[in-house]
């Protein structure tokens, strides 16, 4: 599908999506100035042009890019749409059409907000790990699966391919950052988390300086609010991974500081973890960070640039320590400044480098 086609689709998004793309379309130009933007319509603005969350016409664009990076979508006026014309739908079905089969979420706690989690700081302080969520497989999409009014059902469904596949991603990440592998299951009840762990370890014997560990779902969630300095990547399925990537989220405070990436294709998809946020849209309320942040996570994944990533990165603790903040983190910066702030850290870094 993608070649170097030195091109990034954009995907404004619905609510807030545009104004905090905005903010990353001005670091695009300052590190990517080679690089041509291709705007495709998903979620609501597919729904309106299109009356189709994922149309043919959006397909066809992202079969010449290199990476997607995409603002939140959705609002509550099409929350009673059929669930297949829905602007989540249309999400799920670029997944797919992606090929991403691992999300990856990571939990950063930023010194300047420690005090802004609900925990106490000397929990949260130092806070630094990532959940790899299989995206694909699992009790969503396994069949069979049917709701007769009096009987429901959903199946767990994995293979070892697919567990091999997530695996690994989980284990290339640890290797990247401080060796340690979490891998959580339920394998004391379930057939299908047994084969799991047994896949896990047999891959582990590819990455012997990788440290593995096991840890049941219920322990894990416990574990992530008691102690989570203790995790350094996280891997699991799709149902207990989305449990435990907004958990971890919610570890720094603030769901607008974080960004998300789903791999596995040939393109890699870029996002923020929060949602559109319909009713601050249009007030320059919104916080530009993860946004910001997920533009990071695309240069590293997808676009091999690991010191711009590290600029952007490098910036936005700069900010924060700075108090530049939006009304969400308790300060009065607007999304506009906040994406200046961040975008004169960055331009007076890369000049220097």
């Amino acid at each position: 599908m993608a070649g170097n086609s030195n091109k990034i689709a954009i995907i404004d998004g619905d609510g807030i999506g545009p104004e905090i793309m905005t903010e990353a379309k001005k670091l695009i130009a300052l590190f990517l100035p080679e690089y041509t933007l291709v705007n495709v319509d998903l979620g609501g603005k597919a729904i309106d042009k299109f009356d189709n969350p994922f149309p043919e016409e959006s397909q066809e664009k992202l079969k010449d890019v290199d990476a997607v990076l995409m603002s939140a979508i959705g609002a509550p006026k099409y929350d009673n749409l059929p669930r297949d014309k829905r602007p989540e739908t249309g999400l799920l079905a670029l997944r797919k059409f992606l090929g991403a089969f691992a999300n990856i979420r990571p939990a950063f706690v930023f010194d300047a907000l420690v005090d802004l989690s609900t925990l106490k700081p000397e929990v949260v302080k130092g806070v630094d790990l990532v959940v790899v969520r299989e995206l694909t497989g699992g009790i969503y999409f396994g069949e069979p699966s049917l709701n007769d009014g009096e009987r429901a059902l959903n199946t767990m469904v994995y293979t070892k391919p697919e567990v091999e596949r997530i695996a690994r991603v989980a284990f290339d990440a640890a290797m990247k950052r401080n060796k340690r592998l979490c891998s959580v299951d339920k394998s004391n009840v379930l057939n299908v988390s047994q084969l799991w762990r047994d896949v896990v370890i047999e891959v582990s014997k590819d990455y012997p300086e990788v440290e593995l560990s096991y840890m049941y779902i219920d322990n894990a969630a416990m574990q992530l609010i008691r102690n989570p300095k203790q995790f350094d990547v996280v891997v699991t399925g799709n149902l207990f991974g989305d449990i435990l990537s907004d958990e971890s989220s919610m570890l720094t405070g603030s769901i607008g500081l974080l960004p998300s990436a789903s791999v596995g294709g040939e393109i890699g998809l870029f996002e923020p973890v929060h949602g559109s946020a319909p009713d601050i849209a249009g007030q320059g309320l919104a916080n530009p960070m993860a946004m910001i942040l997920s533009l990071a996570m695309m240069l590293r994944f997808s676009l091999n640039k690991e010191k711009e990533a590290d600029i952007i990165e490098n910036a936005v603790k700069e900010v924060l320590n700075k108090g530049i903040l939006t009304p969400d983190l308790g300060g009065k910066a607007n999304t506009k400044e906040i994406g200046e702030a961040i975008f004169e850290c960055c331009a007076k870094e890369f000049e220097k480098a």
